[in-house]
């Protein structure tokens, strides 16, 4: 059996610097650690219980089969922070028949992102 000591994702951008802006500044992910110099350094960012890693590029569109999930605590305010820094917005904040609220973001390469909240009821968060 395997014994995972840590996890990333490993997201190879078709331009490395844009990515890293929309991941950095208008996502707000605060950087783990940077590796490397110039176009080819790679940036490691933190996310939630995970780790996301842009470095090195590809001219390949991104695979429909991938898309990042990610928790937040209120989905409504970075539905309005995230539109107020030209975030791609491709559906805006609704709950969903399981009880989740979700809103559906796109990076610059057009990985499509969920941002979710967790209500206070839900099961995830609620035990009895």
């Amino acid at each position: 059996m395997v014994h995972v000591l840590s996890s990333r994702i490993l997201l190879r951008p078709a331009d490395p610097e844009r990515s890293r802006q929309f991941y950095g500044q208008t996502l707000g992910l605060p950087v783990y650690r940077e590796f490397g110099t110039g176009p080819e350094r790679g940036t490691v960012y933190f996310l939630g219980g995970g780790y996301l890693e842009v470095s090195g590029s590809t001219a390949a569109a991104p695979s429909p089969a991938v898309r990042l999930w990610l928790q937040v605590a209120d989905v409504r305010a970075a539905y309005e922070e995230l539109s107020e820094h030209g975030a791609e917005v491709l559906r805006p904040p609704q709950r969903e028949p399981w009880g989740l609220i979700e809103m559906w973001i796109a990076d610059p390469d057009g990985h499509r992102i969920a941002l979710v909240e967790v209500p206070a009821d839900h099961p995830l968060r609620y035990r009895p």
